[in-house]
């Protein structure tokens, strides 16, 4: 027995490269069974009209979601530490100061020069929202686009950000910034965007929009000139983190000496990029409203709120109530997983250390749930934002939109699904970063793996609903 000679071991990167091929093999079959659901994620976004389902929702529920699971259990056989920190600290740098200085000064110009119009075309262009720049801009152009753009190629907004080109020739007071708001405004601000898009009329009317971007200029301009441009952009401003949040999920990432090329979300594994309890909300906050936004159009969600307004709440104050009472259930369901995973784990390290650590990586299912909500949606809308830039005062009376071949829901599925497994990927690098043994580091990623798939399956059952018009609002 002892002289039988042994097979020779398999090295770590083919059985990552094995291992990586049995997990795209699993999605792949959650994306056949997930046929017929075409489009459905545009419906949870509220946006589109969607497709019935053409198999059993119990059935793709639990295949999105056991795809989930079997790339957690299957990224747990990864346990070379040299494997996987080779995912996550490679890098190809870029020093190319001059050309990244340029580009930063074009970006400048155009985003200058884009709120200038936006502005203008507001309140002198067609009060029709959907052939007015104004709205296309905004919605299409940087709620969708430029999103998309972020968190799959990389962050443009430090050189596109008017508002601050702007602050930075203001004189500023210099305040010192109270630690105790740390990004409580933006997380603020952010969920009142949220709501505002339901209960004002901001995609119908361009002058109700232009008013808010007014107001919110107001707001961010007068945060950078109190207390500095580079602390209130920084920590702040509500646009700024959300493009800095998605843009760590992106290949292309800034450093101090230029540009470098990494793996998708290996950013996302780092210390720095969440370091407090109010960016933990933010992270919360940006998951959370692309569910809600998907919740308030189903059948579901349409009776739950005619239920509430029928005992006499007034319609604002129902959609207010449910974006915060669920933000509040998602940041509850988060800290009971850390302190799982803290108990499962058997570590010194504290709640609030893990809670910052582990939440980074739910920007990768942040990101895969807006592919799927807006891929389609900028998509076919692009016609008619080129269109409306090239003649904003006076734009086609018909605009154009691109009908979406059927196929094109697997795209929307696959959003939800592949961002579901980065996020598990990342998520055990983390762990295998904060703990030294590899049972332990295993052992701690059950809780938060839970919560993954509770957000897959939650996801999929709310795209499956097919789409009504939320009630009580503008049209």
């Amino acid at each position: 027995m002892d002289d039988q000679p042994e097979s020779p071991p398999m090295s770590g990167r083919s059985a990552f490269v094995r291992r990586f091929g049995i997990g795209l093999a699993v999605a792949f079959v959650a994306l056949a069974v997930g046929a017929g659901v075409a489009a459905a994620s545009n419906v949870a976004a509220g946006l589109t009209g969607g497709s019935d389902v053409s198999v059993p929702t119990w059935l793709y529920l639990a295949t999105g979601g056991g795809a989930v699971g079997a790339s957690a259990l299957l990224t747990m056989l990864v346990t070379d530490r040299e494997v996987i920190g080779a995912y996550h600290d490679r890098t190809l740098e870029s020093p190319a100061k001059r050309l990244e200085s340029a580009g930063g000064l074009l970006l400048g110009v155009v985003g200058l020069l884009g709120l200038a119009g936006i502005l203008v075309v507001g309140v002198l262009g067609p009060n029709i929202g959907l052939v007015s720049a104004t709205v296309l801009v905004t919605f299409a152009g940087g709620r969708a686009l430029l999103t998309i753009v972020t968190y799959t190629v990389g962050d443009p907004w430090p050189a596109l950000n008017p508002w601050r080109r702007i602050a930075e020739v203001l004189p500023s007071a210099g305040e010192p910034y109270p630690e105790a708001y740390r990004s409580w405004p933006a997380v603020i601000a952010l969920l009142a965007f949220v709501w505002l898009e339901v209960v004002a009329p901001l995609t119908s009317s361009p002058v109700v929009l232009t008013f808010v971007i007014v107001m919110y200029s107001l707001f961010t301009l007068s945060g950078a000139v109190v207390f500095s441009p580079e602390t209130w952009f920084r920590r702040g401003d509500p646009l700024s983190l959300w493009f800095r949040c998605y843009g760590a999920v992106a290949p292309i990432q800034r450093t101090d000496d230029g540009l470098e090329l990494r793996f998708p979300g290996a950013r996302l594994s780092e210390a720095d990029l969440v370091t407090d309890r109010s960016l933990v909300a933010f992270v919360l906050a940006l998951v959370w409203e692309l569910t809600y936004s998907g919740f308030i159009v189903t059948p579901v969600g349409v009776r739950t709120i005619e239920a509430l307004v029928g005992i006499g709440l007034p319609p604002g104050l129902v959609y207010l109530a449910l974006l915060a009472g669920g933000f509040a259930a998602f940041w509850k369901v988060y800290w009971i997983a850390v302190d799982r995973t803290r108990e499962r784990a058997e570590t010194y390290l504290s709640r609030e250390y893990l809670g910052l650590r582990l939440a980074a990586p739910l920007l990768a299912i942040a990101a895969g749930y807006h592919l799927a909500h807006y891929v389609g949606f900028g998509l076919s809308l692009w016609p008619s934002l080129v269109d409306a830039v090239a003649m904003p005062l006076n734009p086609p009376p018909n605009p154009t939109r691109y009908a979406l071949p059927g196929w094109f829901g697997y795209v929307e599925i696959a959003g939800i699904l592949l961002g579901h497994v980065l996020a598990v990927w990342v998520s055990h690098t983390v762990s295998f970063d904060l703990f030294p043994g590899k049972l332990q580091s295993i052992r701690s990623q059950y809780p938060l793996i839970v919560v993954m798939v509770f957000f897959t399956m939650a996801s999929l059952y709310l795209v499956s609903q097919g789409s009504m018009s939320p009630p009580y609002v503008p049209s």
